[in-house]
């Protein structure tokens, strides 16, 4: 797993901000559809994390290197996109969910501060761990989890302000980061860790020779926890859930109509222009072949703009379908955790002496059929796993399990 260690690139799994138990209305309908839309995303980081581990003999960059990447391999990776965006903006929406329910915004921010610093915790321990499997690495990651934390601790500050205010700093956030593209320190000049965390990718010197990678530069998720956070009064038990459909609705319809607009201009917002590609498919895939790391504009908008479709039709979705979902949403800082120690790293070194390396020292499937096969088969024990934990969780009257 020596190469599995050196390039660890978790991309969608995050703890939501409150519990499933701690977000439900009155009727619970709609925050079902919140803990469902959280559940499909995490199905959509298992299928990414599977190809991260058993699909390594064609890794993929961010953006996608469009010659190098067939379409199959190349929208398996997009489909991976939704996964952050979607998932730090449900955890904003949760926090003021989590407001609502336990004593208003000063609740809200102490949960946050502290669910954020111990998210911080996590990631340099018990996750940096699980990707590389080394007590004392020379590099950490700072990766998904420690952005949410991070963002969680900002935005339990960012919360007092009044709702047009903490609207404004998101979308001038969201929509004014790649402003900042052009600003670059090199390392050891003054601000280069500051910025390498907030908006540039790069490495931070450590104080015992090792090194902090920040593979998630920060800045762009403060702007959608805000967001989140601000839109949070649409999920309120007051706004009747045609309405609040009708709004994501329409927030879909002219965030992906945007995203359009400013692609097709080819001028703002995705540092990587598209061009016409030598297939119609080439130049599809070079029109949504997007910066992850950190988001472009271009990126939040499509990425946003599709979850919040999604939302909405999932909150006329068949209770069989959302409630299946659910059971993934109502765990996902357990399912994470669990399925990179026991199931990914588990069954890869299984695949190992089974089958033998075929990719090196690794072991890597024939093709992207053979790996949402995998990945399906992997949803399975975990739905039942996040059951048990869910129902565990739901019986204890631990405080520390709401941190989980």
């Amino acid at each position: 797993m020596t190469q599995l260690a050196q390039t660890p690139r978790p991309d969608f799994a995050a703890p939501s901000a409150a519990s499933s138990r701690e977000a439900v209305g009155a009727k619970g309908r709609r925050i079902v559809g919140i803990d469902a839309l959280r559940g499909l995303v995490m199905a959509l980081m298992i299928v990414d994390h599977v190809r991260e581990y058993f699909y390594l003999h064609a890794q993929v960059s961010d953006p996608v290197v469009i010659s190098a990447t067939p379409p199959s391999l190349f929208f398996t990776r997009f489909a991976a996109h939704l996964c952050a965006p979607v998932f730090v903006i449900l955890t904003g929406v949760a926090a003021w969910l989590y407001g609502q329910r336990h004593g208003g915004r000063k609740a809200a921010s102490s949960f946050l501060f502290k669910r954020g610093l111990f998210l911080l915790v996590l990631e340099l321990t018990v996750i940096n761990f699980a990707w590389t499997f080394t007590l004392l690495p020379r590099t950490y990651y700072f990766q998904v989890i420690g952005a949410i934390g991070l963002s969680m601790m900002v935005l339990s500050a960012l919360l007092y302000l009044p709702r047009p205010a903490l609207l404004t700093f998101a979308l001038l956030v969201i929509f004014g980061h790649n402003l900042l593209d052009p600003i670059h320190f090199e390392a050891g000049q003054p601000g280069q860790a500051l910025w390498a965390l907030l908006h540039d990718r790069g490495f931070i010197a450590l104080p015992w020779g090792a090194q902090l990678k920040t593979s998630y530069p920060v800045l762009p998720w403060m702007g959608v926890i805000a967001l989140g956070f601000a839109v949070g009064p649409w999920f309120s038990s007051q706004v009747a859930p045609a309405v609040r459909r009708r709004r994501l609705l329409l927030a879909s319809a002219s965030s992906v109509g945007l995203f359009v607009l400013l692609r097709l201009i080819n001028v703002y917002g995705e540092p990587l222009p598209w061009s016409p590609g030598a297939t119609p498919m080439e130049t599809v895939m070079s029109f949504v072949n997007l910066t992850k790391y950190p988001p472009s504009l271009d990126f939040l908008l499509l990425t946003l703009g599709v979850g919040a479709g999604l939302l909405a039709l999932l909150d006329k979705a068949p209770a069989s379908l959302t409630s299946t979902l659910a059971v993934f949403g109502a765990a996902p800082l357990f399912f994470y955790v669990v399925h990179l120690y026991l199931l990914l790293h588990a069954m890869n070194k299984l695949a190992l002496l089974t089958f033998g390396p075929n990719q090196g020292a690794l072991f890597s499937l024939p093709n992207v059929s053979a790996l949402w096969l995998m990945a399906l088969l992997t949803t399975v024990p975990m739905w039942f796993a996040c059951r048990a934990f869910a129902a565990l969780k739901a019986r204890s009257s631990s405080p520390w399990m709401s941190y989980l």
